[in-house]
């Protein structure tokens, strides 16, 4: 297909910008093929009498530009049409295309949903990582962070989100949902993804954070006495939870104080790890915020970003891989 005027200007341009630079890395990354395969069966046909639907790999290519970017339908549908890197990602040429609109992403999105296909998505995701030896079964370090929902009641229902609730952390009061990760101790890398309202305590969700095959689950003070808890008691898993702060500040400046403050600090450093896919989630992709009304549909994209997040999170080591001559 010959290119457009815009396309051979914007391929001579010299300067690569930082939307430039992420699209190439997500390219590069993102198991294309497999998220087709798995997808594929449950994407729509067409009945040969109306327009065909659009393509699914440009639909779930828009799809991942806008979980990346912490674009709204409306803001995804202005991206395509203001920015050329991102048409180039997506395979779309104005000149002989016509562009997916916000209705036909929402669309795409209820499908995803509907059929539990961000489930898929993320699993797929850890396949190809695991696969690559980039997911190990060792151990597992658990956290949650709170995602604030809209407090206000100006809605067409007149009310917040009935699935969210308020918790204090500290001394400030907060209102939405928790997303509870558990995370490779090896690589840093989100293996289960959980969610809740704010409300509930880390605690209860930790024996739904294993993936069943680690031998050590690791977790701040947060976690204190989930060995007692009766869902843990058949588990073979070693458990090294932080000790409560108040009672770290504390220690003695003795022999044993030191001792256990050593301890403290190797699993805090072991711990650390589990705060990187959550910084990709909330800083790199934007998502502070929950989009929509609903756990079951803040959980589906949540799915989609720790995913996604993953592959960023793993993108060096992936391309050191793949790259001609690897071993």
């Amino acid at each position: 297909m010959q290119s457009s005027f815009s396309e051979l200007e914007y391929a001579a341009k010299k300067k690569v910008t930082r939307r430039d630079r992420f699209l190439a890395e997500i390219e590069a990354v993102t198991p294309w093929t497999e998220l087709i395969t798995v997808l594929e069966p449950f994407y729509p046909k067409g009945d040969g009498r109306g327009r065909p639907p659009i393509g699914l790999v440009r639909m779930l290519r828009m799809y991942i530009v806008q979980q990346c970017f912490g674009l709204s339908d409306e803001g995804m549908e202005d991206a395509v049409y203001d920015s050329q890197a991102i048409r180039r990602f997506i395979g779309i040429d104005l000149n002989v295309d016509t562009a997916p609109d916000a209705t036909t992403l929402l669309k795409f999105r209820r499908l995803l949903e509907t059929h539990s296909l961000t489930k898929v998505v993320f699993d797929t995701i850890n396949g190809h990582l695991a696969a690559k030896g980039l997911l190990l079964k060792e151990g597992t370090i658990v956290d949650a962070t709170i995602i604030a929902a809209p407090p206000s009641t100006k809605n067409k229902a007149g009310e917040r989100d009935p699935d969210m609730h308020q918790t204090k952390k500290g001394n400030e009061w907060y209102f939405g949902m928790k997303a509870h990760i558990g995370v490779d101790a090896d690589s840093g890398l989100a293996h289960t993804v959980v969610t809740t309202a704010a409300n509930v305590n880390d605690v209860t969700q930790a024996h739904a954070l294993l993936h069943g095959e680690e031998t050590n689950a690791f977790g701040d003070a947060g976690y204190t006495g989930v060995i007692k808890r009766e869902e843990n008691q058949a588990s073979k898993v070693t458990w090294h939870v932080g000790m409560k702060p108040g009672k770290r500040r504390v220690l003695p400046d003795t022999p044993l104080g030191q001792l256990l403050e050593k301890i403290e600090h190797a699993k805090a450093s072991i711990r650390a790890k589990v705060e990187h896919p959550f910084h990709v989630v909330k800083n790199l992709f934007r998502h502070r915020k929950t989009r929509y009304r609903g756990l079951a549909k803040n959980t589906a994209q949540l799915l989609t970003l720790f995913g996604m997040a993953n592959l960023m999170l793993a993108k060096k080591r992936l391309i050191a891989i793949d790259a001609p001559g690897a071993s």
